[in-house]
């Protein structure tokens, strides 16, 4: 890690345009998770149906997240954000448009739009924040990752009052893309140009020098990188699947009401910013093997909670444990990912980590739907378990190459 140093205004602006628009995105998510009910009822279709709506988000983001890789490398991070905000606030207008008329139609193609600025933004933030990191000399990627669960705080409260006072979906997911568009327009100002971007042919055999389709998958060559992704695919499916189905479940599953429904979603969110901003300490004095592996059984006990206990006040309160749990896996599995790269390859290991991670967040969790229509949708939820469980028995990946449990961990040397 850098000596403490002074930082120049602009660097300053840089990072406060990082987590302005990390922030925005996370008020925009728990926006639409937020009236999900809302939706569903507005389009009169079953949850296995919802959940084909919800593909839409799937699919765009998932198209996002594959090609930001790539085009940062060859565009750098600005232009990618820039295009990645543009859509994110067309498709937050079209699932306003969809909502207000009743088409299923109009919210997937709207989702489908959002997924894919989503993808394509927080792919190349998660570049730009490796970036920071090393011209400040201090941690920005659990932060950048707390300003998006803060986000989702704001937008779950804004998504619980506006439930309640019965404003139209289209009207509320309207005026946040004009929020969106406003934090977008002052990032992309402050962002500097050609982060991550590297000159074809650059030298050397790094796999971060390896263009298209065969530089992204060459990093996935190394076991390590291999585990670390399936950490981060368990870990974010957790964090996903309460996004998407959160609300409904409370609802669909406890027999709560709608405002209920966003009030758990919201200390979910609470959770997971709480753990975010205050869990460098724990990485400091156990190191992130630990940490996450405790992370994943704590996620774990409050998903069980909330499949098996009877109590819809038990459960809800047991969300707070599955947000904390889920709350650090996927920023410390993504600095993980960018230790022991050759110069150059850091990149193309963030953003395949992050590929893994997104795919598991936005792709995984709506097939939930198909499975809830026979099993139920708190039955669904013991899928979340098997994959926590599996992530806790293979975290000792996390630790940096050479180092032993106990040594200094990576977070002693780069967390603080």
């Amino acid at each position: 890690m850098k000596n403490a140093q002074v930082v120049d205004a602009a660097t300053r602006r840089w990072r406060a345009a990082l987590f302005l628009f990390m922030l925005a995105t996370g008020v925009s998510m728990a926006s639409w998770v937020a009236r999900t009910p809302a939706v569903r009822d507005a389009l009169d279709v079953s949850t296995g149906s919802m959940g084909l709506v919800l593909f839409g988000l799937s699919i765009g983001s998932m198209a996002g997240v594959l090609v930001s890789g790539g085009l940062v490398r060859k565009h750098g991070g600005r232009l990618v954000i820039t295009v990645g905000a543009a859509l994110l606030v067309a498709g937050l207008l079209v699932i306003a448009g969809g909502a207000a008329l009743e088409g299923s139609g109009g919210v997937f193609g709207g989702l489908a739009l959002f997924g894919a600025g989503m993808g394509l933004a927080e792919v190349a933030f998660n570049i730009e924040g490796a970036a920071v990191e090393r011209s400040v000399g201090r941690p920005v990627l659990p932060v950048l990752h707390g300003c998006f669960s803060l986000g989702t705080v704001v937008g779950a409260l804004l998504g619980m009052g506006l439930t309640a006072a019965r404003l139209p979906v289209g009207w509320h997911l309207a005026a946040v893309a004009l929020a969106v568009a406003a934090a977008g327009f002052w990032t992309v100002r402050a962002v500097p140009a050609g982060t991550g971007r590297e000159e074809p042919g650059a030298g050397g055999e790094g796999a971060g020098r390896t263009g298209g389709v065969r530089g992204h998958l060459a990093v996935w060559r190394d076991r390590r990188l291999v585990l670390i992704g399936l950490i981060v695919l368990a870990m974010a499916f957790a964090e996903g699947s309460a996004n998407d189905w959160l609300p409904l479940l409370m609802v669909d599953g406890h027999g709560t009401g709608a405002t209920a429904g966003s009030l758990t979603f919201m200390l979910f969110a609470v959770a997971m910013t709480t753990g975010r901003f205050t869990g460098g300490p724990l990485l400091v004095r156990y190191g992130p093997a630990a940490v996450v592996r405790a992370s994943a059984v704590v996620a774990a006990v409050g998903v069980a909670v909330v499949v098996f206990s009877s109590s819809a006040l038990l459960a809800g309160a047991a969300v707070v444990l599955w947000g904390l749990g889920a709350s650090l896996g996927f920023p410390v599995t993504i600095s993980a990912a960018g230790e022991g790269a050759k110069p150059g390859d850091a990149s193309a290991r963030v953003a395949a980590v992050s590929t893994a991670g997104y795919a598991a967040f936005l792709v995984g969790p709506p097939s939930l739907g198909f499975l809830a229509d026979h099993v139920g949708l708190r039955n669904a939820m013991v899928v979340v378990l098997v994959l926590l469980g599996g992530a806790a028995l293979i975290t000792g990946a996390l630790r940096r190459p050479g180092t032993q449990a106990s040594e200094v961990s990576p977070a002693q040397s780069d967390l603080v």
